[in-house]
């Protein structure tokens, strides 16, 4: 079997499992904010939005990037065939994480009444703002559950924990709205990371014990130094885009109200959710084989440029459904009171086909370990979205933040690449060009369509869907010689295309 073979079944395996586990937890996760969104309203996903946002800025800043830096050195390591260099990496990862996870929860409470005034203009709500804490301590732990076996590639094992850990969080989350009504908002919040972390913590008990002996103090020193050295950019990056979101966030609470931000809190969790699939095998499954071979230019110009056409192959159908259908997909997610998200949902897609493109670029980045040029490239695209949210609310309303993300990844792309040709020479191949352009014309027609002429919107985009549902099928067909049944369904695909009219593929 060719390498190049071999290469994309990986990727369709790793993105089938992890796409598997994605698609139950979107339907749990759906079930979960639809009871939040009958029981509370715009007003409160708006407060839940808000108090995640928090969360994660204080996760970002108290996680100091752990779990990047701890991915990275676990998977060179096992790479490398080196069992102490790998026991090592997971010793510092689980006391580091430890620690840092304490420290977090305790300047999180410290400093509730500060955070409550900035972000929320209202001290009343201090209090819940600081029993955010146990939250933070909670997903940095996970956080360092989920590097250690990603580093490991225990694939299937981080499926499970996210399949189970979304089942668990969302009966926890609706039981304490179901029982405390918005009493129980904060229990909401908090349900997501204490499952993460229940379950997490039942697969790492079941790896391997470490065989190797044990890691004398200076080799854990340099562990730490590693991490932090690496980690630090990766951390002030990622507290770069939650400062960034949670301020758009308050940006649209304080100049359009609570509504207007459930809102946006709407459409930015559908959009976030339903091309998780493809970015979650990404980061479990690409991000470590990439960093094994990332010295090697031609190889790792080659996994990226194989991913990406596999991310827009089964990312693309899903963009052109979605895009006529976003006023029924919200309406059926959460309820009529939340229709003027629509309008931002069909921004934000627009933006995914960028955002999709554009991410295996930036694993270069973070393969190589340059956390530098990370902070830069993610510093540069929030700046955008911050400034474009900024300049655009007072006239376009909350359709403002939609605009802002496709202008976010509508700069990103081209930075990311730039920087990735400097770094690799990487250039992508003539099919991801072509599959590209086709995909970001296609869904700008079918945007327009849908808001002027929705019938027409409508039509044309079931068409153009699966069109290139099946020009997706006939070529990963090719890339993987797929099985017998599959074969079958590709040949019925090729003939139906064929007398549409498309010339063979």
């Amino acid at each position: 079997m060719s390498e190049v073979l071999t290469s994309y079944r990986q990727i369709l395996r790793s993105s089938s499992i992890i796409g598997g586990a994605s698609v139950i937890n979107i339907l749990v996760g759906l079930l979960k904010f639809k009871v939040a969104a009958v029981l509370l309203g715009p007003a409160g996903v708006g407060l839940i939005g808000l108090f995640t946002n928090v969360m994660s800025t204080a996760v970002a800043l108290a996680g100091m990037g752990f779990g990047n830096a701890g991915t990275r050195q676990i998977a060179e390591a096992a790479a490398r065939d080196d069992a102490a260099a790998v026991a090592a990496a997971r010793r510092a990862l689980f006391w580091g994480a430890l620690a840092l996870a304490v420290i977090g929860a305790v300047l999180l409470w410290t400093l509730r009444e500060p955070i409550a005034r900035w972000v929320l203009d209202d001290v009343t709500h201090a209090n819940d703002i600081g029993w955010l804490g146990i939250g933070v301590a909670l997903s940095v732990a996970s956080a360092s559950q989920g590097a250690l076996l990603n580093g490991l590639r225990r694939i299937g094992d981080l499926a499970r924990v996210s399949v189970l850990g979304a089942v668990l969080s969302t009966a926890l989350g609706i039981g304490a709205l179901w029982v405390f009504g918005e009493r129980g908002l904060l229990a909401f919040v908090i349900a997501a990371p204490l499952a993460s972390f229940i379950v997490g913590h039942i697969f790492v008990a079941r790896l391997p014990r470490v065989a190797a002996p044990p890691t004398p103090a200076r080799d854990l020193a340099n562990q730490w130094r590693t991490l932090v050295r690496l980690g630090f950019a990766f951390m002030v990056a990622g507290l770069v885009v939650t400062v960034a979101q949670l301020f758009v966030r308050a940006l649209v609470q304080r100049e359009l109200g609570m509504e207007a931000l459930g809102y946006f809190q709407a459409s930015w969790t559908i959009s976030m959710i339903y091309i998780g699939f493809v970015l979650g095998a990404m980061s479990t499954d690409f991000y470590p084989r990439l960093t094994g071979v990332i010295h090697d230019h031609e190889t790792a110009n080659r996994l990226v440029n194989e991913q990406t056409e596999v991310a827009l192959l089964l990312t693309g159908p899903l963009f052109l459904a979605m895009l006529p259908l976003a006023p029924w997909v919200i309406e059926l997610l959460y309820s009529p009171s939340f229709a003027p998200a629509a309008d931002v949902l069909r921004w934000q897609i627009l933006g995914d086909v960028l955002k999709v493109t554009s991410w295996p670029l930036g694993f270069i980045i973070l393969a190589a370990g340059d956390g530098k040029i990370f902070l830069m490239t993610e510093t540069f695209g929030m700046c955008v979205f911050v400034a474009v949210s900024y300049a655009t609310l007072p006239w376009l309303a909350v359709e403002a933040t939609g605009i802002a993300f496709f202008a976010l990844y509508l700069f990103y792309l081209p930075f990311v690449y730039w920087l990735a040709r400097r770094r690799t020479g990487f250039a992508w191949t003539s099919a991801v060009v072509r599959q590209f352009i086709a995909l970001l014309i296609v869904s700008t027609l079918t945007a327009c369509l849908a808001r002027w002429m929705p019938i027409a919107g409508l039509v044309f985009g079931a068409g153009a869907a699966l069109a290139f549902g099946g020009f997706a099928l006939i070529r990963l067909s090719r890339m993987t010689s797929m099985s017998a049944p599959l074969r079958r369904l590709e040949f019925v695909s090729r003939e139906v295309m064929t007398r549409a009219g498309f010339r063979r593929v």
